[in-house]
C-alpha cells in the first residue's frame, strides 16, 4: 500500500512504540488518529507531530464506540490500517499471580484488541480492502520466568491474528503480527515514564520503521508474522 495520503489509527499512540508508528506514518504523508488514557500526552504528541487525537481506552466498550463514531464523523467511515497497539504489562512469578492480574492485562491485550479489530473489520468489508496490525511480543511466541499474564495474552493475540489472517483474506484484508523483542520505552514502568536508548537494546523507531515497511508492500502481498530482534542485547 501507498503510506501517501493513507489513514492510520494507531491505539496507543502517545508514546513508545505507538508514537514510533504514527511519526513516521506522518512523515510519510499519512491522515493519523492516536488514542490513548491520557490526555495531556496525546495533546502534546499530536501537536508534535500533526496528528489527529482522541481520549479512548481500549478497555471499555464504550470508548471503543467512540474511536469509530469519530471515524465516521471524521473520515466517512473509511481508513486504510488499524494499528492495534495499546498494551499493558508487568512481571510476577506464577505464586505471585492473581486473577486480577489476567483481568487487567487481558482487558487491554486481547478483549481491546479483539473488539477494534472487530470494528475495524467491518469497515474494511464495505471498503472491499484494508490492514489490521497487531503489536505482539516475542513473549508471545515462547515464555519466559514472571512472564504468566503478560505472555498468556501475546499467545492469545498471536491466535487471534492467525484466525484473523483465515478470515478476512477472502476480503482483500491483510492482518500481520509484529512481534517486538525488548525495546526501550516506558513499558511495565510503573512511573510511565520513557526509558534511556541503551546502544544494544532495540528502540521504537525499529519496530516502526519494520511495520511501516510491511505495509508498503503492494497489496498483493502481505508478511503475516514478523519478529524483531537487537543484533546483539548481551
Amino acid at each position: 500500500m501507498n503510506i501517501q495520503n493513507s489513514k492510520i489509527l494507531v491505539t496507543g499512540g502517545s508514546s513508545g512504540i505507538g508514537k514510533a508508528i504514527a511519526t513516521l506514518a506522518r512523515e510519510k504523508g499519512a491522515d493519523v488518529l492516536i488514542t490513548g488514557r491520557d490526555e495531556n500526552k496525546l495533546k502534546a504528541v499530536a501537536s508534535e507531530i500533526g496528528a489527529n487525537y482522541l481520549l479512548a481506552d481500549v478497555a471499555k466498550e464504550s470508548d471503543i464506540e467512540a474511536t469509530y463514531n469519530w471515524i465516521e464523523s471524521n473520515w466517512n467511515g473509511e481508513f486504510d490500517v488499524l494499528i492495534n497497539n495499546a498494551g499493558v504489562g508487568y512481571r510476577k512469578t506464577l505464586d505471585e499471580v492473581e486473577w486480577q492480574d489476567f483481568e487487567n492485562i487481558f482487558q487491554v491485550n486481547v478483549f481491546g484488541a479483539a473488539i477494534m479489530a472487530k470494528h475495524a473489520a467491518t469497515a474494511f468489508k464495505k471498503m472491499g480492502k484494508g490492514n489490521i496490525v497487531n503489536i505482539a511480543s516475542t513473549g508471545g511466541v515462547k515464555g519466559y520466568p514472571t512472564g504468566t499474564p503478560y505472555s498468556a495474552s501475546k499467545f492469545a493475540l498471536r491466535g487471534m491474528t492467525q484466525c484473523w489472517q483465515a478470515e478476512l483474506r477472502p476480503h482483500n484484508i491483510r492482518v500481520f503480527l509484529v512481534n517486538p523483542s525488548e525495546v526501550t520505552t516506558a513499558f511495565a514502568n510503573p512511573e510511565r515514564v520513557e526509558r534511556e536508548d541503551v546502544a544494544n537494546k532495540l528502540r521504537p523507531k525499529e519496530i516502526a520503521h519494520a511495520t511501516i515497511s510491511a505495509l508498503e508492500m503492494d497489496d498483493r502481498g502481505f508478511i503475516p508474522e514478523l519478529t524483531i530482534w537487537a543484533s546483539n542485547p548481551f
